[in-house]
């Protein structure tokens, strides 16, 4: 008999949103796994992005795109009826999808929102695709974000964090994800980055604080303190240490004109080879 392993602790309410790519096939696989493992129902969100020219000129186009929705829906509803998981669908249309995504999370007091991004595309097209980039930085809830062919697992557990209140969030979850699962999980990780090695001892007492939180509630994790620029050291050590999932904050809902959650955050979630939660405080 399968053992169930609800890494995330109790979710009552999970929404996936997809997009009917390639690239929403990790999210998926992740969300039916997510929901048997916490809760018997699944709701799923599919927004067909159309602009009122195409809804008033282009009535074929749009039927294309909703029989398109229905095969896929009705594909996730068989994948998921696998594994004894009921999905509910919604389907929205709108100009600007992720509203609708981050309007349904909160009607639903979504615990999470899980979603996919369009691959690997360097930092020229802001990494994540602006839909995945918007859903994070305005969601009520955390976000996990699955590339499309990441492994469904959490045995290495790493968490990033700088120091501030905004990583408070993330490090929560890290020790409470490693306590949960502790006859699962392998290793936790806590990770923070130096910009100089002048900042090393402040970065070290950093890792150092995480470590006696997670002492305090019975977990051992290993520190890290890595000198250069941050995003590139979380990524590097995430291969390095085989992570499968990194947990990070994020700098509130900071608008778009900041690119919505920090640059450190949207790169590391845009060039990831593993999932990564990125939790709300």
């Amino acid at each position: 008999m399968e053992t169930k392993m609800d890494y995330m602790g109790p979710l009552k309410n999970i929404l996936l949103a997809t997009d009917g790519s390639e690239y929403s096939e990790g999210a998926i696989k992740e969300a039916i796994y997510l929901a048997k493992s916490c809760i018997e129902k699944l709701s799923v969100i599919y927004v067909l992005k159309i602009n009122p020219e195409i809804e008033t000129e282009g009535q074929k186009i749009v039927e294309r795109m909703e029989i398109a929705a229905k095969e896929h829906l009705d594909r996730i509803r068989k994948m998921a009826a696998r594994d004894n998981v009921e999905c509910e669908v919604i389907v929205r249309r709108t100009d600007q999808p992720y509203k609708a995504i981050v309007e349904e999370a909160g009607k639903r007091n979504a615990d999470v929102i899980v979603m996919g991004r369009r691959g690997r595309t360097g930092l020229k097209k802001v990494l994540m695709g602006s839909v995945t980039a918007k859903v994070i930085g305005y969601s009520p809830c955390k976000v996990l974000v699955v590339p499309k062919d990441s492994a469904i697992k959490a045995d290495n557990i790493m968490v990033a964090t700088d120091g501030s209140k905004y990583c408070e969030a993330a490090e929560r979850e890290a020790i409470s994800m490693s306590k949960r699962c502790h006859l699962k999980v392998k290793k936790t990780l806590a990770l923070s980055v130096a910009p100089t090695d002048s900042d090393l001892p402040r970065v070290r007492a950093n890792v150092e604080r995480v470590k006696e939180m997670a002492r305090e509630q019975g977990v051992e994790i290993e520190t890290l303190a890595m000198v250069g620029r941050r995003y590139e050291m979380i990524l590097k050590a995430a291969r390095e240490k085989n992570a499968d999932i990194i947990i990070m904050g994020t700098y509130g809902r900071t608008g778009i004109e900041r690119l919505l959650m920090g640059s450190v955050s949207e790169r590391v979630v845009g060039l990831s080879q593993c999932p990564v939660l990125v939790v709300k405080e």
